[in-house]
């Protein structure tokens, strides 16, 4: 099994982070989780960094957790929260596809484009568990009616609708095109300037995580021990329905 990985490169400040663990689509093993935790930490210590892009390799952003080798739930409360807390901004690039966890890196991004053929779904219904986790930068950031259809559904919904709920600031056919004016104004601001305004700007955020963080990862922990999640994620696993699919 290739060791996943995070690419970087810099450009006028801004550090572009790129999921590369494109074996598995980039789906959220323990050591992917720590690569991108380090790689932010990095960031935040770096006085050239002026904002942080976060990208992938390959067709999927981010399969969501790997059923295989899953993240120990606090490690990713923990990179969720530090991409919320993070003193620069930190901004999605997607051109690809999004599954349940994934989209939870995606709510606790600052700022959020993908190009219009992407496809986004929370997936967790379909084996057995629930949104869990990443319900704590979703749920005070993107409209309640849209996650209650896709929460529920598992229904697969493209960027317009994505754009729609909330959940991306923008969609486009070409994302570097939308993304320009976006960095090219981060450059032109002030570090204290983005530090500050990213303090008013997610302290609803971080009460969330300090009200329910604790609770929501003690449901996600029990949830992916069950009963259920085992057949659901036997199922997917093995391509085939669950046992409860009509």
């Amino acid at each position: 099994m290739t060791t996943p990985a995070v690419g970087r490169t810099r450009a006028r400040g801004v550090e572009t982070l790129s999921l590369d663990a494109t074996d598995t689509r980039n789906a959220l093993s323990a050591a992917l989780v720590g690569a991108l935790s380090d790689a932010l930490t990095d960031c935040g210590k770096d006085p050239d960094v002026r904002a942080v892009v976060l990208t992938h390799t390959g067709g999927t952003f981010c399969a969501g957790a790997d059923l295989r080798d899953p993240p120990d739930p606090d490690a990713f409360v923990g990179l969720l929260r530090q991409i919320v807390e993070l003193p620069k901004p930190v901004v999605a690039r997607v051109t690809g596809h999004v599954r349940a966890g994934g989209l939870g890196l995606l709510a606790a991004c600052d700022i959020t484009a993908a190009s219009t053929p992407s496809t986004f779904a929370f997936t967790e219904v379909r084996i057995g568990v629930a949104p869990a986790v990443i319900s704590l930068p979703l749920l005070p950031r993107t409209d309640p009616r849209a996650l209650a259809r896709y929460y529920l559904t598992g229904e697969r919904f493209d960027a317009p609708e994505a754009a729609r709920a909330g959940l991306l600031t923008a969609a486009g056919d070409d994302v570097d095109a939308v993304l320009a004016p976006v960095l090219d104004g981060l450059r032109k601001s002030a570090p204290q300037g983005l530090a500050e305004t990213k303090r008013l700007l997610t302290a609803r955020v971080l009460e969330t995580f300090d009200r329910d963080a604790a609770e929501l990862t003690a449901l996600s922990a029990r949830l992916f021990s069950s009963a259920q999640a085992r057949e659901g994620m036997t199922a997917f696993l093995e391509r085939r329905d669950p046992a409860w699919a009509l």
